[in-house]
């Protein structure tokens, strides 16, 4: 006898239902119609324009709600969701309380520090606090690319945006 003749046919096993699915049927339902609501109360734009303000908004709920009523059809027909195989973390091991509250203090620290210190030497300590946190022990090296990446992004902010960001006490350097 094989393994085959003992398991039961598909029409025995009963229906699994994944309530959880219904769930997010229903909100994205709820989204798409707000979504739709909002795009009903748009103005007309100029008369020359092909595409009016409301046109993304109608697409986009319609869109919402058409998926809402796919994924609810699809839970009832009792389509579940495979689970993930690849995933590489081991879930017999209990939480790393030490990381978070290291990554917490270094948050905590940037927090504390941005407005005084400003964003490019905040945004360097965060980079480089984060990755020894993680495992990084490479520090030069962390700070230059911390550096780097948060003077980029002061200069992608405050210049290119337009969006002050603090520059601390390297206001009038940067």
């Amino acid at each position: 006898m094989t393994t085959l003749e003992n398991t039961p046919p598909q029409a025995d096993r009963g229906k699994v239902v994944d309530t959880a699915q219904y769930g997010l049927a229903g909100f994205l339902l709820v989204v798409g119609v707000v979504v739709l609501v909002d795009a009903a109360g748009l103005r007309d734009g100029f008369a020359d324009q092909p595409v009016q303000p409301h046109t993304f908004g109608y697409i986009v709920g319609t869109v919402l709600v058409l998926l809402s009523v796919l994924l609810a059809v699809a839970t009832f027909r009792g389509d579940v969701a495979e689970e993930e195989s690849g995933e590489d973390v081991d879930l017999t091991q209990g939480s790393d309380w030490a990381t978070v509250a290291k990554l917490g203090a270094i948050f905590l620290v940037v927090v504390l520090t941005i407005s005084w210190l400003g964003w490019a030497i905040v945004g360097a300590f965060l980079f480089a606090g984060t990755a020894w946190v993680l495992g990084s022990r490479r520090l030069l090296l962390d700070v230059a690319i911390g550096a780097a990446l948060s003077i980029l992004t002061w200069y992608g902010f405050y210049v290119g945006l337009g969006i002050p960001i603090p520059a601390g006490i390297l206001d009038g350097v940067l």
